[in-house]
């Protein structure tokens, strides 16, 4: 029987007690391709690198951005979709989200993915609205948050028709494509 040298068993003890660090991933989205919108984009992929990686405790998985997506529908959110698939795959501990409209704005997709992701072990952490997963005992105030973005959504949308609608009615609206077989003048 070899006995190890004292420093080893040491390091071998420190190691095994240890915490693995925290894989976290952060999930970014903007709805239109717009500059403002695209250097909002970029600076939350740059605040979330930065952040974990000034963070000794965690780790930097992955980002995962759609970019110029609508958050209304996850079918339409490659991304989204891939986030998902990878907490399945136990790849992820923690999301980190700027907010409940980034990550969804349909209160029942919003609710249903949390769920899935929770059933993985994943915690998601809302920034601005201040809303851990982790910590939360009741769904309730993320599906109110979910709800107002799915109703803020809904009302910009029927706005834009309303405005379409009135501009072709007053003659004054400006198709960026011609119909097809017509040519634009």
């Amino acid at each position: 029987m070899v006995i190890p040298a004292k420093r080893q068993v040491g390091n071998t003890a420190r190691q095994q007690n240890a915490k693995p660090k925290l894989r976290v991933a952060a999930y970014c989205r903007v709805s239109t391709d717009k500059d403002d919108q695209l250097n909002s984009f970029f600076a939350q992929m740059r605040y979330y690198t930065d952040f974990v990686r000034s963070n000794d405790k965690m780790v930097l998985v992955d980002i995962y951005a759609d970019e110029g997506i609508t958050g209304t529908e996850l079918e339409k959110r490659d991304e989204m979709k891939r986030l998902i698939r990878d907490c399945k795959h136990k790849k992820i501990d923690r999301v980190l989200v700027k907010s409940v409209t980034r990550f969804a704005r349909n209160s029942l997709e919003c609710i249903e993915t949390i769920r899935t992701m929770k059933s993985c072990g994943v915690s998601v952490l809302f920034e601005t609205d201040r809303i851990d997963t982790e910590k939360m005992n009741s769904e309730m105030m993320l599906y109110i948050k979910s709800a107002f973005a799915q109703n803020e959504s809904t009302s910009a949308s029927r706005r834009m028709s309303t405005s379409i609608r009135m501009r072709m009615e007053d003659g004054t609206y400006v198709a960026t494509n011609a119909p097809y077989g017509y040519k634009l003048v």
